[in-house]
């Protein structure tokens, strides 16, 4: 299973990005698909998540800003981010959750810097 996240990039306070995660060798069905971001020194944090019924959970620092979506056919995830401010700065990861077995599987990572 791999996970291509795309997107990131250097953004000036109050702007937006869209970042996709695109997947290949998907076999599984899928519990639910989901954003992380880690900030330098600091630990790896939920942004957003999502299942594949469409329930979707975000944290606090987000909500309202961020949209998460997901297109079950292709087995990509996205998140719309709106409204960027500096304490997003961060490496933004995707994953995604397998139905059965519960197994969990990283993307690498794309940059997002936020200017103020």
């Amino acid at each position: 299973v791999q996970l291509q996240a795309f997107g990131g990039g250097l953004v000036q306070a109050g702007g937006s990005l869209r970042l996709s995660c695109a997947t290949s060798g998907i076999t599984f069905k899928i519990s639910s698909m989901g954003w992380y971001r880690q900030a330098p020194g600091q630990q790896r944090e939920l942004v957003a998540t999502i299942t594949s019924g469409g329930g979707t959970n975000y944290a606090d620092s987000v909500k309202g800003r961020f949209t998460i979506s997901m297109d079950n056919a292709k087995n990509t995830v996205y998140l719309q981010m709106n409204g960027l401010k500096p304490e997003d700065t961060a490496v933004y990861y995707c994953n995604v959750v397998s139905l059965y077995p519960r197994n969990v599987y990283w993307g690498q990572g794309t940059q997002v810097t936020v200017s103020s």
